[in-house]
């Protein structure tokens, strides 16, 4: 599997748009600031069929080390949590399901 970094997106915006790579790299980095944004102040970012976006809670607990098998109290923290939308999830699945060899049986 082949990992996309941002630059390639900007790279690519790029190309598809005829647009300055210095002008599709601002306003990806400006988006993705304002996501951050929003959810450092608890907003839930929704997105029609991509996905939503939100901070959760997670409460303390109580976990052990494996290796000493020492309690150690794990604090409270938030943690940003991304649910899949319906036509991302299709695609998704769809893309991997045309990937798999069909097994002859």
């Amino acid at each position: 599997m082949a990992t996309t970094t941002k630059k390639d997106l900007i790279d690519r915006i790029s190309e598809r748009t005829g647009m300055k790579r210095t002008d599709v790299k601002a306003a990806v980095q400006l988006f993705l600031d304002e996501m951050i944004e929003e959810l450092k102040n608890g907003n839930r970012l929704e997105f029609r069929d991509f996905g939503v976006f939100e901070v959760r809670e997670r409460a303390a607990r109580t976990a052990q080390n494996p290796k000493t098998l020492e309690q150690v109290v794990v604090p409270a923290r938030r943690g940003v949590r991304f649910k899949v939308g319906r036509l991302m999830g299709e695609s998704v699945m769809h893309a991997a399901e045309r990937r798999q060899p069909v097994s002859a049986g």
